[in-house]
């Protein structure tokens, strides 16, 4: 099945392709998405087909049904307390390129790398290290959506983590041992799928996750000090920036197993 379509253009199938799922989830009552939401994951999907085909793709689906399922638990309870997601849980385009930009451009600069194989073999590593960067950075917000979602849900004792000290479900930078545990779980799923299309190796799963470790952390201490400060500094924008350190982390990650264990 994999070779029949492989033989046809990836942009031809991947254009096919999401159009026929956006005119599927349209119809469907329960939206997960805006209108605006919708057209910007059809893009997003198109690129991610595109340049990284099925294995790529699978990731990114595994993300988003995950992430949007999550969002639901416990969502009658969170909207009680005033910290659900706006929209019911209805993600915007500034949802999708929050969470996906930074995947976005690893596989860019992994189908870049790929076809610039035949110039240079030093190619090989950066493509690697690219796909490595695509699946880390969804390692690392998925890690980053569940910790929330579900310490937001079942967190029964919250810290604040730049001072340890106990402060209300849903607080910018508050972190419990039920979410901590939620997102390393999360992050290694989503490694696992990676890994179970071909797209990274075993000891990759363990660079993701740990780099989601890091990354969400250092994402809280941000929502802790910065985010309050500067109205500038968006969710959408500190999701950026989560994801690009998680991609940044595992790739250096990569670079220095690999430098010191040749």
């Amino acid at each position: 099945m994999l070779s029949l379509i492989n033989d046809f253009n990836p942009w031809v199938i991947a254009i096919g392709l999401n159009t026929a799922l956006l005119a599927v989830a349209w119809l469907l009552p329960k939206k997960l998405l805006t209108v605006a939401g919708y057209l910007n994951a059809w893009l997003l999907g198109v690129l991610i087909w595109g340049t990284l085909g099925f294995s790529g793709y699978i990731v990114v689906m595994f993300y988003f049904l995950v992430g949007s399922f999550v969002t639901k638990v416990g969502y009658s309870q969170k909207e009680a307390e005033g910290i659900a997601e706006k929209r019911s849980g209805a993600r915007g385009p500034e949802n999708v390129w929050g969470s996906a930009l930074t995947a976005t451009l690893c596989a860019l600069g992994a189908v870049f790398t790929l076809n610039s194989l035949s110039l240079n073999s030093q190619f090989d590593n950066l493509h690697s290290l690219f796909v490595l960067g695509y699946v880390a950075s969804f390692s690392t917000k998925l890690s980053d959506t569940c910790a929330s979602e579900i310490g937001k849900a079942y967190g029964q004792r919250t810290f604040l983590i730049t001072t340890l000290q106990p402060v209300a479900r849903g607080t910018e930078g508050a972190v419990s041992l039920e979410g901590t545990v939620a997102g390393a779980v999360a992050s290694l799923a989503q490694a696992l799928i990676g890994l179970a299309v071909g797209l990274i190796n075993g000891f990759d799963v363990l660079w993701c996750v740990l780099a989601a470790f890091i990354a969400t952390n250092i994402e809280s201490v941000i929502g802790a000090t910065l985010q309050s400060r500067y109205t500038w500094l968006t969710n959408e924008l500190v999701n950026i920036l989560n994801t690009l350190i998680g991609a940044a982390v595992a790739m250096l990650l990569s670079v220095l197993w690999l430098y010191f264990t040749r």
